[in-house]
């Protein structure tokens, strides 16, 4: 029986300038989208008057993004700072499971999104009553709770060498 405990990972590159360049490259997206991402969340949640559905959508849309974003990223420029290749086994499988559940959680989303926008469009009078029998917030709830279900997360840690 073989016990497999951490994976080797590809580098972006072989020499050391080139390492250090994707580290800073890396580092700059990652500030980027943390304080975009940021500003989103702070201005939706101070200001009142961007309480709405839409805003709502864009602010759940924001926390997705910096959560898939911190899954990914840190690790990537762990790699190209200390040159290290080898990424443990829970390690690799918490990223993977983390990662589809935002990717996935942010389809039910985008799905949502667009009906809502499918009713305000196509049904401009009934868009009011269509949103007070589903708030915003059931509608938003629905796209976060699916994935705890336990089917879900079954197959992702059970698997055999």
């Amino acid at each position: 029986q073989i016990s497999i405990t951490e994976f080797l990972l590809l580098a972006f590159a072989d020499t050391r300038e080139l390492q250090l360049l994707h580290f800073w490259l890396f580092l700059g997206i990652y500030l980027a989208a943390l304080l975009g991402n940021g500003l989103i969340i702070t201005a939706i949640a101070c200001d009142h008057h961007l309480h709405t559905p839409m805003y709502f959508f864009l602010l759940n849309l924001s926390l997705r993004d910096l959560g898939s974003i911190s899954t990914t990223l840190p690790k990537a420029m762990d790699n190209s700072l200390l040159d290290n290749r080898t990424i443990s086994y829970a390690g690799c499988a918490t990223r993977v499971f983390f990662f589809l559940f935002l990717m996935v959680g942010e389809c039910f989303l985008l799905t949502v999104i667009s009906y809502n926008h499918y009713i305000a469009i196509c049904k401009p009078l009934h868009y009011g009553t269509l949103l007070a029998l589903c708030p915003h917030g059931s509608s938003c709830l629905g796209h976060w709770v699916p994935q705890f279900s336990p089917a879900h997360g079954q197959n992702i840690f059970h698997t055999t060498v």
